[in-house]
């Protein structure tokens, strides 16, 4: 069966060309799956996520600001993008994509979006070029639905996912790995499950022995009803905002990993992408291509 992968037009939003998030790459890794054979029959597109979608994971007066673009500026500053009509359409599709490829996933076994991992935005409000948290908002909704009754956020994104920890805090039908650079951004870390803090420079060996260390104990132990793999390539040692040492082997040899060891167990698992920073839209795609080419071998068999 052929990997079930979403994605909307609307993932690519109107920023300034000089804006240091690199917008481009939604649609350049969308080019990249279909040149290299891994979209054989196209994509899925997704409903974008409603506002009582929305606020299954988010207070319901910062989803109307967003939604009727009346943020205030200092918001709209934490979050880092201009918030107008198409970025405000974009947080939408973004995380209706991430709730298609997690119904797809309990169907399929795996499933990937092409875009999604917004781990920054917690609650109250949005942060680090996060609106909403498509992850959580996926997680509430499937439990709404009594889909499932437990998840896993496997967070590779070498950023803290502050945002998700914030909103899962308490809560133990949900477990939060985040695999992050110490020394980066965020400031003020939240706490996850489990927090693997690592330091600058690091380099694949290390880090996939890091990872060895916690994730299959941490899935034989919760065997969770889902998984949700945050795929940033933010790691990478050529990554703009990343403080780690990964290569293109490294980041690989993660995705399938982590994908293997939900697979292994029969639990479904769903990939988005996550961070991923820089000049080379086409290079940052690529890595980014890296999580869909793992997927797919093992929606293979």
């Amino acid at each position: 069966m052929p990997l079930p992968i979403v994605h909307h037009a609307a993932y690519t939003a109107e920023i300034p060309a000089e804006h240091r998030f690199p917008m481009g790459k939604y649609r350049r890794l969308a080019e990249v799956l279909r040149e290299s054979g891994l979209a054989p029959h196209g994509f899925i597109e997704p409903e974008p996520a409603s506002a009582a979608e929305l606020s299954l994971a988010h207070d319901a007066a910062y989803v109307d600001q967003v939604l009727s673009l009346t943020l205030p500026p200092a918001i709209e500053r934490e979050i880092g993008l201009p918030m107008n009509e198409t970025v405000m359409r974009r947080a939408r599709a973004a995380t209706g994509g991430t709730i298609r490829a997690a119904r797809l996933a309990l169907e399929a076994g795996i499933a990937c979006n092409t875009a999604g991992g917004s781990h920054h935005a917690r609650a109250s409000q949005g942060a680090g070029f996060c609106t909403f948290n498509d992850v959580a908002v996926a997680i509430r909704v499937l439990m709404r639905d009594g889909a499932i009754g437990t998840a896993l956020v496997v967070d590779c994104d070498v950023h803290q996912g502050d945002g998700t920890a914030d909103i899962f805090e308490g809560d133990a039908t949900v477990t939060t790995l985040s695999l992050h650079a110490a020394r980066n951004y965020p400031v003020r870390k939240r706490r996850s499950t489990i927090d693997l803090a690592l330091d600058d420079d690091l380099e694949d060996t290390a880090y996939l022995e890091a990872l060895r260390s916690v994730l299959p104990a941490l899935i034989e132990r919760t065997h969770p009803d889902i998984v949700f793999y945050n795929a940033g390539v933010d790691p990478h040692r050529d990554d703009r905002l990343g403080r780690l040492a990964l290569s293109d082997a490294g980041l690989a040899e993660r995705d399938r990993l982590v994908i293997g060891q939900a697979v292994h167990r029969g639990i479904p698992l769903v990939g988005v992408i996550g961070g991923g920073y820089g000049a080379d839209i086409d290079a940052i795609a690529r890595r980014h291509a890296l999580l869909f080419a793992a997927a797919t071998a093992a929606s293979a068999g």
